[in-house]
């Protein structure tokens, strides 16, 4: 493979819900829209600069041996406002998984944050100064 792009952004990111017409509601409450795609046990959200998806999904579809816990990677959101959207998903009932830290030795290049929604998800947030300068090169 000459292609060293072999991951060339995300195309899904899948939660679970024991309870999915409360996650649905949930994030269309944080979000601010409602779902683009929506049947019976899978809603999907097309979200930001690069309509990137998130899926809410009926845990009843989740794999063998899928946890109930929270674990495994973090996938981070770029928000304009890290501290604003972080108060408003714990306003909304999300609990703080990770405190607002900044990655970049106070340079502020990559500060994150999480939370775990009331579903059991790990939402991570970052305000990251490289996808705001990708983000202008694409946009020239």
């Amino acid at each position: 493979m000459k292609n060293t792009n072999v991951l060339r952004g995300l195309a899904t990111i899948s939660f679970y819900a024991a309870n999915h017409e409360a996650a649905k509601k949930w994030y269309s409450d944080f979000l601010g829209i409602e779902p683009y795609f929506n049947v019976p046990g899978y809603a999907e959200f097309r979200l930001g600069d690069y309509q990137h998806e998130l899926g809410i999904i009926d845990s009843k579809y989740a794999p063998a041996g899928a946890s109930e816990k929270p674990g495994g990677a973090i996938a981070y959101w770029h928000v304009n406002n890290l501290q604003e959207t972080l108060d408003r998903l714990i306003s909304l009932g999300a609990k703080l998984y990770q405190p607002i830290t900044d990655h970049s030795q106070g340079a502020g290049r990559f500060v994150t944050a999480s939370v775990t929604d009331p579903f059991g998800n790990i939402l991570g947030i970052m305000t990251n100064k490289h996808y705001l300068e990708i983000l202008e090169k694409t946009n020239q």
